[in-house]
């Protein structure tokens, strides 16, 4: 999958000249780039790392640096994570890229690591610490566009279900106010329960079968990822009309809503980030510490399949995988230079 292809962004026609004007000319091959990631319990997770691996495993294959490892805490806790960072100063790492646990529980341990002289770029579960660069998503825009999609096909509205992602993370919190400011702004709507998800099937599917039997007819599913084919397990063991869910981007949710598109004309939208940001966090990493000027603040949007990209999307997407965009060093200059 291309990175044109998915709309995400308008790369120049000119590679080479953007590449003269944002790339630094030192050499960082004999540098060494960590992440340290807080969770990998669910698909989106897992994909976040091969992409990583895959990508930054040609870096240190080619030279470009001398290594890239990656390191992920047993549990998504503060502490654990900082301890991590902490002990990645210690072993001589000249970048740490953050996939964290808490936006500002991590800034103590991230100010020692720029103290220390290591280049912090954050991703996905961002940290507040100014001397950080960060690689953010407007998860708060991505919680609002489910429900105005919601909106657009269901004028007379009704009860919905909110699915969470993991517990007193950034991105939960963020995907949620963005559907609760969407809801507000849409009367015709009430969200009627609440429950977490993990951002995971399993578990998505057993908290929504939990509090089904309390709930009136659900209309629309909103959720964060990873939670869509759960949800839909769920309701049809329940015996319960099938509502619109919004999908997030894993296999197993675009092959569902692919066989009822088949079979009955289902329609719904998916969304999520594509969890090869990471390799993007990877060459920002790579610039600053080969002296180029990077923002500190980095933007880039959500992967949104419609009901017309479905079937290419799918066929583009491993199975038990994410839909997903990987970035080359070309494409990370042109998001550079684009922000």
């Amino acid at each position: 999958m291309k990175l044109s292809t998915l709309g995400l962004l308008c790369l120049s026609a000119a590679v080479g000249t953007l590449a003269t004007s944002v790339t630094a000319v030192a050499d960082t091959s004999d540098k060494k780039i960590a992440l340290s990631n807080n969770y990998a319990g669910n698909s989106w997770r897992q994909a976040m790392l091969t992409s990583w691996e895959k990508n930054a495993s040609a870096a240190v294959a080619d030279g470009t640096v001398a290594a890239a490892d990656a390191f992920t805490t047993a549990e998504n806790q503060v502490t654990e994570q900082a301890a991590q960072i902490q002990n990645l100063i210690l072993q001589g790492y000249d970048a740490i890229v953050i996939n964290a646990a808490s936006p500002e529980a991590l800034n103590g341990a991230v100010k020692e690591a720029c103290d220390a002289g290591v280049v912090v770029v954050s991703f996905d579960g961002i940290v507040t610490e100014p001397c950080a660069y960060r690689i953010a998503v407007d998860f708060h825009n991505m919680g609002k566009v489910q429900v105005e999609y919601l909106a657009s096909r269901l004028a007379d509205g009704g009860d919905l279900l909110e699915i969470r992602g993991l517990a007193g993370v950034f991105v939960d919190d963020e995907i949620s106010g963005g559907i609760h400011e969407g809801v507000a702004e849409n009367a015709q709507f009430k969200i009627q329960g609440s429950v977490h998800g993990d951002w995971a099937q399993d578990v998505s599917q057993r908290a929504v079968a939990g509090i089904l039997p309390s709930l009136p007819e659900i209309k629309g599913v909103v959720t964060q990822g990873g939670d869509g084919y759960g949800a839909a397990q769920a309701f049809k063991a329940a015996g319960r009309p099938t509502p619109i869910i919004v999908m997030g981007n894993r296999h197993d949710e675009l092959t569902w809503w692919k066989e009822q598109k088949d079979a009955n004309g289902y329609e719904t939208m998916s969304v999520s980030i594509a969890p090869g940001v990471s390799t993007l966090a990877f060459w920002v990493a790579q610039q600053v510490l080969d002296g180029a000027t990077v923002p500190q603040d980095l933007s880039v949007p959500f992967l949104t399949i419609s009901q017309d990209t479905l079937e290419e999307n799918l066929a583009n997407t491993q199975v038990g995988g994410v839909a997903n965009v990987e970035y080359s060093l070309e494409d990370s200059l042109a998001v550079i230079s684009d922000n």
